[in-house]
């Protein structure tokens, strides 16, 4: 959490003991903010055009990425959407004709998904629906099987280094896991309308026009008549992705083929980011299935049978342990194989080899979704999705199993119990390599140690002793086991010191990759990291190993299907082509064209161009846009929102105000979308020629030209951290591809956030700090709400939105208005003679504080600006006042004025409104949005030493 401990100025100025019992002075301050929005409404003080003679392009165009318009918006969307809103209006004092606008992303499958959910409950429950958790005895009993569930969930995943618990998204957010549709549809809409919802359309018409509202109430400077939605309901954005999807094409940024994404089953589809309510981000990873033949069983133990009927009857089929390894090269090192004892495995039949593969049920499910062999389209499974079991077993059943381990010294290794193994990642079997893997050193040395251990698992001492450590990897500075190296180094006794062992783990996999020589094998004396690569290929060739993919970790559909992934055959995005990965690299790691306001964000973006390669750009569900050469498909969600920036240079021609659905019968230009050919957007966006028989007349066709011609390239773009790996990162690249030749026409910046937390603590309904955007503000007023915002911290970390300091706001936003106020009206002013020690004391300070406020606010940091802008000019303010009351000296009116119109100014990009009213309150004249940044001297360094000195 970014959220620093107030500086000694700030916590001076302290107001919560006098934080108000009542609501006057907020109902004040909402009643002025009422009236500035609506005098800004009738002066239109946010709508932007290009300035004529405006050779220099004084210009500054600044977006926000599009909400997702299936709820209204919260204070997580407010802190995000301030740090566009803020500099905007910054940028506006420094003379620049600023653009900020806005729009709704309507695309993809959430929509869909809660409108089919909708309606399963209103067929199930009736309308309005009477839900079983009604009833508080029943209520509780589901509860508490969803609790039992989530724990027994979260101790099989122990040993997953990415587990994070057993809860998804949606069970944090509702605190029970009985989450209902139509229960939350109740909390924003009103209950008579909620049927309307079980059509996905409706939700467009509805929460759209409902976010422009809240918005517009936020005071967000938003030029209005840009906005828009997405999807096909809007026939001119529709136009537009068409287009952008044509000239892709044209390029050859997208082809068709099998590629393995990760999938739903239950949705027959890819399931990207935006369709998911679990996994955000979460990609593909490949590993290899190492084939280790089970051989009969020795010592005609019951609980064998079922193997050894199962051996009987497939005849000449072979059965094969598969564990999943990311470590092809060390299986020359196998002592032994692990189950879980209590784990769920099963016999599956893989039909592309004729062979029996024992692996959990979750993975054999992944598995049938995948090539065996992509060249010639061979699935694993002769049915995609479908997969035959010939028997289950416990982990228990196949304890102490002979078994043939290919490239292993031994001729026969067992398979052994291992407590730890995750059965949600992997095949849910693992191999041992104790030189090598840490986990499998102390597991293994468990069983030698504690025959007790191993007896209780049927396990006797010719299964573990005969089998020592096999050196198969040197690593100076860790000899030829760093396995047993780290062990011992880090004083390792057992698998229960998780934290020692990972950190064991990470060491000797990173140095065995990058620094490890084989020492055994035909590819000794050669280098890790390059035979990695080649002995995996060997291995698949002579039918010792097959490749799986899975998910990095757990991913969920908003159906509430855990996914897969699947090799199926798509239209994809080829971000991984090296000319169009370099370029974008090239533009990001130079300074002089891409600000990322912070190194660790540039690292990431760094980073993801370094592994983003191809990109599943369609889907077969859900709103969107038809691909324009094959209707089938819809365009997804992060593909269809990567240049519409460029859009809004000329929607408002197009679409215009209060026309979010781009009704043809309200184009201001007359335009008819379907005479949006691709040759007219090239004319418009690309220096295309002039369409022939085009029926848009050629003037708009030039305006559009021109006002494009006049915002881009794009300024800035604000966004939470969290979308650098997918959309911030895609928009890049997609731009690099559109205006190919015109590198000048890509984004000079993306600033970045971490996530907010409300009182320290992440947002939750069952805690009560769950804050909706309309409702802050109508507790806090809309610049109390802003001032926090701009408290809460501006880096990666997390930040804090504290209602104590927008409690705190209210009190010190009024007490300004009635100080500055009788101030200046008082007579008790001085007007003449010059000015004495402590007037240009405040004078410098106040000069010395624009500057660093402007500094601060250009930075894109407004914590800072914050505390110089108004906490320290306050401060500076009262010192001066102090003085003056102990000398008996008046106030010099020339000096307070400076101050107070300066304070005015340097609050304004956060509290607009009360900027507003000072403004004429102090008798200026005009719009305080549209006033310049005040005019200082530069700062006397001297006076300021001599200043800090006398205090």
């Amino acid at each position: 959490m970014s959220k620093e401990p107030p500086t000694k100025e700030m916590a001076s100025l302290a107001v919560s003991a006098t934080a108000p019992k009542g609501t006057a002075k907020r109902d004040a301050l909402r009643s002025n903010e009422l009236e500035v929005q609506a005098m800004w409404e009738e002066c239109k003080a946010y709508e932007s055009d290009p300035v004529e003679g405006d050779d220099d392009k004084n210009k500054f165009i600044v977006t926000f990425p599009y909400p997702y318009s299936n709820g209204v918006l919260h204070i997580g969307h407010a802190f995000s959407l301030t740090k566009a809103v803020f500099r905007a209006q910054f940028e506006r004092h420094q003379g620049k004709n600023v653009l900020f606008p806005f729009a709704f992303h309507c695309t993809g499958m959430p929509i869909q998904a809660a409108a089919n959910k909708l309606k399963t409950e209103i067929e199930l429950f009736g309308c309005p629906p009477q839900f079983p958790e009604d009833d508080p005895e029943v209520r509780a009993k589901m509860e508490a099987e969803l609790r039992a569930a989530a724990e027994a969930k979260k101790a099989q995943q122990v040993g997953d280094k990415k587990a994070k618990g057993g809860k998804t998204k949606l069970v944090a957010k509702s605190g029970t896991g009985i989450v209902r549709q139509w229960k939350i549809l109740e909390k924003m809409v009103p209950v008579e309308e909620i049927p309307q919802f079980v059509d996905p359309v409706h939700w467009l018409m509805y929460f759209p026009p409902l976010g422009v509202t809240h918005l517009k109430a936020f005071g967000a400077g938003v030029d209005w008549r840009r906005a828009f939605i997405t999807t096909y309901v809007n026939p001119y954005y529709d136009a537009f992705i068409q287009w952008q999807f044509q000239v892709l094409r044209s390029k050859n940024k997208i082809l068709f083929g099998k590629r393995n994404n990760v999938y739903s089953l239950v949705d027959g589809q890819v399931c990207a980011d935006h369709d998911r309510s679990e996994g955000e981000g979460v990609g593909p990873q490949e590993y290899v299935l190492i084939k280790l033949q089970v051989l009969q069983p020795e010592n005609g133990e019951d609980r064998h049978a079922k193997i050894s009927k199962l051996l009987t009857s497939v005849g000449d089929k072979k059965v094969f342990m598969v564990p999943a390894t990311l470590r092809p090269e060390t299986m020359y090192g196998q002592t032994n194989c692990f189950v879980l004892p209590t784990g769920e495995y099963g016999a599956f039949e893989i039909d592309a080899t004729n062979e029996i593969f024992i692996m959990s049920k979750r993975s054999a499910r992944g598995l049938s979704c995948q090539s065996f062999n992509p060249a010639k389209d061979i699935g694993y499974t002769k049915e995609f999705g479908k997969i035959n079991c010939l028997e289950t077993f416990t982990g228990d059943e196949l304890m102490g199993l002979p078994l043939k381990a290919p490239l292993a010294k031994y001729e026969k290794v067992y398979t052994l119990p291992l407590l730890t193994i995750s059965m949600g990642k992997g095949t849910g079997v693992v191999t041992s390599v104790p030189s090598d893997a840490p986990d499998d050193y102390v597991s293994l040395k468990a069983l030698k140690d504690k025959p007790d251990f191993a007896a209780k698992y049927g396990i006797t001492p010719e299964m573990v002793d005969p089998f020592e450590v096999v050196p198969i990897i040197s690593i100076e500075g860790y000899g030829d086991a760093s396995a047993v190296y780290m062990c011992e180094k880090l004083k390792i006794k057992s698998f229960n010191d998780k934290a020692k062992l990972q950190q064991a783990k990470d060491e000797t996999y990173l140095k065995g990759f990058n620094l490890g020589i084989m020492t055994v094998g035909p590819h000794k004396d050669k280098k890790v990291s390059e035979v990695k690569p080649i002995i995996r290929q060997e291995m698949m060739d002579a039918g010792q190993a097959c490749i799986y993919y899975e998910p990095e970790s757990k991913v969920v559909s908003r159906t509430n299907d855990e996914c897969v992934v699947a090799a199926t055959d798509q239209w994809y995005l080829a971000y991984g082509e090296e000319s169009w990965s370099s370029a974008v690299k090239k533009h990001v790691l130079n300074a002089d064209t891409f600000n990322a306001y912070d190194p660790q964000s540039l690292s990431k973006y760094d980073y993801t161009i370094g592994w983003l390669k191809e990109w599943a750009c369609t889907r077969q569900f859900g709103l969107g846009t038809f691909l324009p050469w094959d209707k089938e498909w819809v365009i997804e969600s992060l593909s269809d929102s990567t240049i519409y920036m460029a859009y809004y240079t000329i929607s408002h021609y197009l679409q215009g105000y209060d026309n979010l659905n781009g009704d043809p019968a309200k184009s201001p230009a007359k335009v008819d979308p379907k005479d949006l050919t691709t040759e007219v957007f090239d004319y418009i966006y690309r220096n295309g020629v002039l369409p022939e028989n085009c029926n848009i007349d050629v003037a708009v066709l030039d305006k559009m030209k021109g006002e494009f011609r006049y915002w881009y390239p794009m300024d800035l773009r604000v966004s939470a951290k969290d979308l650098i790996p997918n959309h911030l990162t895609m928009a890049l690249y997609n731009h690099a591809a559109v205006w190919e030749d015109e590198p000048e026409l890509w984004p000079k910046g993306y600033y970045t956030n971490g996530h907010v937390l409300v009182d320290a603590e992440k947002m939750s309904k069952s805690k009560g700090n769950f804050l909706m955007m309309n409702e802050t503000i109508e507790k806090y007023s809309v610049d109390g709400t802003r001032f926090a915002c701009a408290d809460a911290g501006d880096s990666l970390d997390d930040a804090n939105f504290s209602r104590e300091t927008a409690d705190s706001a209210i009190v010190s936003l009024s007490n300004e208005d009635i100080w500055i106020t009788e101030t200046l009206a008082a007579d008790n002013l001085r007007t003449e003679g010059e000015y004495n020690f402590m007037d240009k004391v405040l004078i410098n300070e106040t000069n010395r504080l624009v500057s660093e406020t402007e500094t601060s606010y250009a930075t894109m940091q407004f914590r800072d600006g914050l505390q110089h802008g108004w906490f320290e000019m306050i401060i500076a303010r009262n010192e001066y006042r102090a003085w003056c009351q102990d000398s008996g000296i008046p106030m010099h009116a020339d000096v307070v004025r400076k101050w107070a119109e300066s304070l005015i100014i340097l609050i304004c990009p956060v509290c607009p409104h009360w900027s507003e009213k000072m403004w004429k309150q102090v008798g200026k004249t005009g719009l305080a949005v549209k006033a310049p940044w005040p005019e200082t001297d530069e700062e006397d360094k001297l006076l300021t030493r001599q200043a800090a000195f006398l205090r």
